[in-house]
């Protein structure tokens, strides 16, 4: 075939699909085959946990529907990958990355699995992940679990892929899918979606469900779309939108929501916005060479008439310190998940998970389970803490009163920018949304990008920032995959 899958769009795809140059059961074939040279021989970059086996007779069912009725839309036949704590109802299981759960299947479809078939979507595998959202332990490598081992970062080895939503993030990177589902907590969708050189969004807590995810933090879990360019991004956005009563924090987003977000795809979306850079604290991890990255952007910026306030201190940023309300959470949110799984499932609480790795240390404990012993020794699963909800109730006041709603209303500002995904903490904790892009490459090959992030349900102006600097400066490039130390 004469298509060439390598950074192929959603559109190109969709294209190539009505002239018939190609089909989706041929579509999926060649993401295997590209799956199969690169993710667990040649680089062995190891992003892919698990193939559905049924792919391929889903994917020729959506072509045979094509041909009688028409696509569904732009996602019709299209390859999606969802990360490994996302259930889905059919063939494959549901982990987050542990051999604790590597027999556990979900009884249904998660929320937004549900709608990306209903879209048309061919899920075709669960992605290898940072083993339970990276609250495991305390050390261990991002990118690692112990059913699927490590992810490798492809644009260098030696740089790591950034968690939790590692695989999904290296496998569209790779061009191994053409949009997958990530989940975040604290900067898990934003810090692998640097790392990998492609756009992570990550919404505002509410927007999308949460029903069937594997949960981290009741306060703080969200979906979201990896992609290699904004669209893709937001055609994935679009699919994976639904009012789900099951979903307490939907409630938030009534009358928020938009029934087509591609309309805010504006490539002069920088003209007049203005952007606040809070550089006190967010900028001291920064190398020379990634600082004069993030700088040479916001001249870019600067020239598609952006309005640059610098600094645009958030006061409270060196106040945000630890908090123990996503380890409070935990235990709670997993055990009441373990419970609705269905009636062959062996773990039914946190405990089961600990004594199960306790009894197999050598293929579960390579890194220990620290964090999970915390959860279970420190939470009572009602949330009466003291300390938690004092926590609470500061995360709030220093990540959104006090930071970023004060600042963005001192400075009148569109959005705040932010070296890679060095404002997750505090957006994550105030529930606000972030889209990471990619804006260039160290001299080893690592990439660097830049976030825009904003209040809630202003998606809208995120999607037209980010669309605005890709479309400017397409500084993506797909990784070689060739092996190298």
């Amino acid at each position: 075939m004469s298509f060439e899958i390598v950074e192929a769009t959603i559109p190109e795809i969709q294209a190539a699909l009505e002239t018939g140059e190609m089909t989706s059961r041929q579509l999926v074939l060649m993401y295997f085959k590209r799956i199969a040279e690169h993710d667990k021989s040649g680089l062995t970059v190891n992003s892919i946990l698990e193939i559905n086996p049924d792919a391929l007779f889903i994917a020729e069912s959506l072509d045979v529907e094509r041909s009688l009725q028409g696509p569904r839309g732009p996602l019709h036949g299209i390859p999606v990958l969802v990360k490994d704590n996302i259930n889905t109802g059919d063939k494959m299981h549901t982990s987050a990355g542990s051999l604790a759960l590597a027999d556990s299947f979900a009884g249904e479809d998660a929320y937004i699995v549900t709608k990306l078939r209903e879209a048309g979507a061919v899920i075709i595998g669960k992605a290898n992940m940072t083993e339970f959202a990276n609250f495991m332990t305390n050390g261990m490598p991002s990118g690692y679990s112990s059913r699927g081992g490590q992810v490798l970062n492809p644009y260098n080895i030696s740089t790591p892929t950034g968690g939790s939503s590692a695989g999904s993030a290296v496998a569209v990177a790779c061009n191994f899918c053409t949009v997958s589902v990530g989940t975040e907590t604290s900067g898990s969708i934003l810090n692998p979606g640097n790392l990998g050189s492609i756009i992570g969004i990550k919404p505002t807590v509410g927007m999308i469900s949460r029903s069937g995810i594997l949960p981290l933090s009741n306060t703080q879990d969200t979906a979201g779309p990896m992609a290699r360019t904004v669209r893709d991004a937001v055609l994935l956005l679009n699919a994976m939108l639904g009012k789900d009563d099951r979903d307490a924090a939907m409630g938030t987003s009534a009358g928020r929501l938009h029934e087509d977000y591609t309309v805010f795809l504006d490539p002069n979306g920088l003209q007049g916005a203005r952007i606040g850079i809070p550089r006190d604290y967010y900028f001291e991890e920064l190398t020379d060479e990634q600082l004069a990255l993030f700088n040479a952007s916001v001249d870019r910026m600067r020239e598609l008439g952006a309005t640059i306030i610098d600094p645009a201190e958030i006061r409270t940023a060196r106040e945000i310190s630890y908090s123990s309300v996503v380890l409070n959470e935990f235990k709670t949110s997993l055990n009441a998940y373990l419970a609705a799984l269905g009636p062959g499932a062996r773990m039914r609480t946190l405990k089961d998970i600990i004594d199960f790795n306790h009894a197999h240390p050598m293929e579960t404990l390579k890194y220990g389970q620290a964090t999970l012993l915390d959860a279970e020794y420190t939470s009572s699963g009602m949330f009466t803490e003291p300390q938690y909800l004092r926590d609470r109730a500061t995360d709030l006041r220093l990540c959104k009163e006090l930071g970023i709603d004060a600042t963005m209303k001192e400075h009148q500002l569109d959005a705040l920018l932010f070296p890679a995904d060095f404002g997750a903490r505090i957006t994550s904790r105030a529930g606000y949304p972030s889209i990471v892009v990619p804006s260039g490459y160290t001299s080893a090959g690592a990439p660097f990008g830049v976030t825009f992030s904003a209040q809630a349900y202003q998606e809208p102006v995120l999607i037209r920032l980010a669309y605005a600097y890709e479309q400017n400066y397409k500084v993506r490039k797909a990784p070689s995959l060739q092996s190298f130390i």
